[in-house]
């Protein structure tokens, strides 16, 4: 039985991979690269999220425009660890504020940004369950670009094929194309302060 609030990632001893949907512009140049670079903008908050299928329902399986490419992005671990314990919540849940006028102070100054969204199926249906995604603001872009990023993949490939598969009602093939995702570990402080259950 799954926790309403529990990170589940595809993940080894030192890294862990979140996702991203960009433009081929943005795609390419990354993979290329294996770093972000223009069009990529450094002034704005992005994204991470480590569930891919939280991410094929937010990119449409790569059909919605800007969101063609999905990206499987490799950071270390311990970068991982680190954004999560710089994090605010997006809402002051009184489970992790029980003050709201302390989650106001902090979020208004806060580096990274957390926020629990239910869970999807492979048919794109909402679970009991949430999955995390984390804001990297462009306070940290930098950071995250030069110092966290191991290993860029471009996963459109698959998720074209899962589509596929999809879109003929062959799910049981989709989901073996599926990314293994486990219950990440998390210390019972990084935990507290996403509001996260172990």
């Amino acid at each position: 039985m799954m926790k309403e609030f529990e990170i589940r990632a595809d993940y080894n001893r030192d890294t862990i991979v979140v996702y991203q949907a960009y433009n081929e512009q943005i795609a390419k140049s990354a993979m290329i690269n294996q770093k972000f670079s223009a069009p990529f903008s450094f002034s704005r908050m992005t994204w991470i999220k480590p569930s891919f299928l939280w991410m094929m329902e937010r990119s449409n399986y790569g059909q919605k425009p800007g969101q063609e490419c999905t990206l499987a992005i490799h950071i270390k671990r311990e970068a991982w660890e680190k954004a999560l314990s710089k994090a605010i919540l997006t809402s002051p849940e009184k489970r992790v504020y029980p003050n709201p006028g302390i989650w106001e102070k902090d979020f208004e100054s806060a580096e990274v940004y957390v926020q629990w969204d239910p869970e999807r199926n492979i048919k794109g249906n909402k679970l009991a369950y949430r999955s995390i995604q984390v804001g990297i603001s462009r306070y940290l872009i930098e950071e995250f670009n030069e110092e966290w990023i191991v290993k860029i993949e471009d996963y459109t490939p698959l998720v074209k094929k899962i589509l596929h598969f999809t879109k003929s009602g062959a799910y049981d093939k989709a989901k073996k194309l599926l990314p293994t995702e486990k219950i990440y570990p998390l210390s019972s402080k990084l935990a507290q302060t996403i509001g996260a259950i172990i």
